[in-house]
């Protein structure tokens, strides 16, 4: 069919940015909690134009597809590498229902209202919320020897599936996460997560992950108490401060632990600005006019991978590394998988995760040695690494096994993913071998998705009228009932027998539907990024299983359709 816009039929480029830009305009619309996104705004978009005959031929589809999802899985390679232990599979086993019921869901909608293979995989991709399982379906249709007219419009299945069936599974698992599950544990979320919060506070009363943490500052001080040592002194103020310098009569000391203050001594002093109030009423009055410049204060990001500090807090690592080592150095916040964590005392690192530290350079980089490795700077992309890993990703995706007489087969898609899970986590160990800054993969993973879904739903635009005279209301009702009975599942076992505190399961379950904007407002709700612990698990997780379950709800409902 011949598009019916003269510009678009002459440069189809445009139509894909056109689909793109608008689509985006139209995910930002809200409806209270509810938030399409770009993706489901720009393949309804596209749905739409698609009924002109606009449509964008060749291989650009292929390779937008490969770019997001080898993204997707660098950005979740560490966190899901590091949850293949004990402690992940407590929260693991969400993900793992959110994939049974899932796909056992869907088999029986196969069954029961004889779903087609690209039905029954655009119905499982939208009603978990999983965009990436669309490719991964679309991939395996095109392994089943179909003839071109067949795959066409199975193809279009999948993507009209897909649209109905994500917007009613976008909907149940914000208003379940938000309204439903904080009723059935019997809980006030904000005032719970407040509760869990409070008890995973410092020491100090500080809650080192929040967004609010203190920053830190250069004082001087003019001794009034003498007899107190500088180890002392750094004791009672909880080693929220650092004495840098020590002026006694115009000479400046060699700071020691052992040192002891005398009357009249000018300390110099680094550290939160809170305790510096505490600090003035322990040394003295403050010496105004002070030169304080000379104290340059850095923050450096470093990437978590010593094996020795894995499992441990924060409150552990400053309460048991040497003097030498953790004097004068503050941690500002840990990143998980991008998410900042709520708190520190209670949450233990994990390899991959990237610590911010602040004080002197020296002091600085002295401990982020012992850390792990510096986050490098700049905006440069090693395009080698990711070219070769790319490479190697798509031979392996085309490598196959025969199971029953069919041949199995990762396709591009699963081993762009298995090699981006590996590039991840092997950078997250080796931050030299190469460099992916977060906002390189970011913008890889919504614009590849993006030109992606535009590409298929502009060839699905006509036959997406066929498969909604032909289905109704029931793929909608089925899509609510794939993203509800496995929320529902879950927070009874991870209530009953987990036993995961209220707001973290929360979280968890609308990570183990990998849902970004049911997290997003579970943390509104919550007034706490409390949730953010749970969710960070679970969503690397099904990030990895519902995309690679894919092929296998295609293939099981290909032999039912026989």
């Amino acid at each position: 069919m011949q598009c019916s816009v003269p510009l678009f039929n002459a440069v189809p480029l445009i139509t894909v940015f056109v689909c793109v830009v608008l689509g985006q305009l139209l995910g930002r619309i809200r409806f209270g909690p509810i938030q399409l996104g770009g993706v489901c705004g720009a393949l309804l978009v596209a749905l739409l134009v698609g009924q002109t005959g606009c449509m964008v031929e060749g291989s650009l589809k292929d390779f937008a597809f490969a770019l997001f999802i080898f993204a997707m899985g660098f950005s979740a390679g560490p966190q899901f590498v590091e949850n293949l232990n004990l402690r992940g599979l407590r929260f693991g086993v969400l993900s793992i229902i959110e994939v049974v019921f899932v796909f056992g869901i869907v088999m029986l909608a196969v069954k029961f209202l004889s779903l087609d293979p690209g039905t029954a995989g655009g119905l499982a991709a939208g009603a978990a919320t999983e965009s990436a399982m669309v490719g991964t379906a679309i991939e395996a249709l095109g392994r089943l020897g179909l003839d071109p007219e067949a795959f066409k419009a199975w193809q279009a299945n999948v993507v009209t599936a897909y649209t109905l069936t994500y917007v009613f599974g976008l909907i149940t698992i914000v208003l379940f996460t938000n309204l439903l599950a904080p009723r059935l544990l019997g809980i006030d979320l904000k005032a719970d997560s407040a509760r869990l919060a409070k008890e995973m506070e410092d020491e100090n009363g500080d809650e080192l992950g929040a967004p609010a943490a203190p920053d830190l500052v250069g004082r001087s001080y003019r001794v009034a108490h003498p007899g107190l040592s500088v180890a002392a002194l750094e004791a009672a103020l909880d080693g929220r401060v650092a004495i840098e310098r020590v002026r006694r009569a115009a000479t400046q000391v060699a700071v020691a632990q052992n040192l002891t203050l005398d009357l009249n001594d000018e300390l110099l002093l680094d550290g939160r600005r809170d305790a510096m109030l505490e600090a003035h009423a322990l040394i003295g009055p403050e010496v105004p006019g002070t030169e304080t410049s000379d104290i340059v204060l850095v923050e450096r990001d470093f990437i978590m991978t010593n094996k020795e500090a894995e499992g441990r807090t924060v409150a552990d690592l400053r309460r048991e590394a040497p003097v030498e080592l953790r004097h004068g150095v503050f941690v500002k916040s840990v990143k998980r998988m991008g998410m900042q964590l709520p708190s520190l005392n209670k949450i233990p690192l994990q390899r991959g995760d990237v610590v911010t530290l602040q004080g002197l350079q020296e002091d600085v980089e002295r401990a982020g040695a012992v850390m792990g490795k510096s986050v490098p700077h700049g905006n440069k992309t090693s395009l080698v690494f990711v070219g070769l890993a790319l490479i190697v990703g798509l031979c392996i995706g085309h490598l196959s096994v025969h199971i029953g007489g069919a041949p199995m087969t990762l396709g591009s898609g699963g081993g762009a993913l298995v090699s981006g899970l590996a590039s991840g986590w092997l950078l997250s160990r080796r931050p030299t071998w190469g460099t992916f800054p977060p906002a390189a993969y970011e913008l890889l993973k919504d614009l590849g998705l993006a030109v992606f879904v535009v590409c298929v739903g502009l060839s699905a635009g006509p036959q997406a009228a066929v498969l909604l005279r032909e289905h109704g209301m029931a793929l909608p009702v089925v899509g609510i009932c794939v993203s509800l009975i496995p929320a529902l599942v879950s927070l009874w076992v991870g209530h009953k027998l987990l036993r995961i505190d209220g707001p973290i399961l929360i979280g968890a379950i609308a990570g183990q539907q990998a849902s970004t904007p049911a997290i997003s407002a579970v943390v509104q709700t919550a007034n706490s990024a409390l949730p953010v612990v749970g969710y960070t698990v679970t969503y690397a997780l099904s990030n990895v299983l519902l995309p690679l379950m894919g092929p296998a709800v295609v293939f099981v409902a290909h032999q039912f359709s026989r």
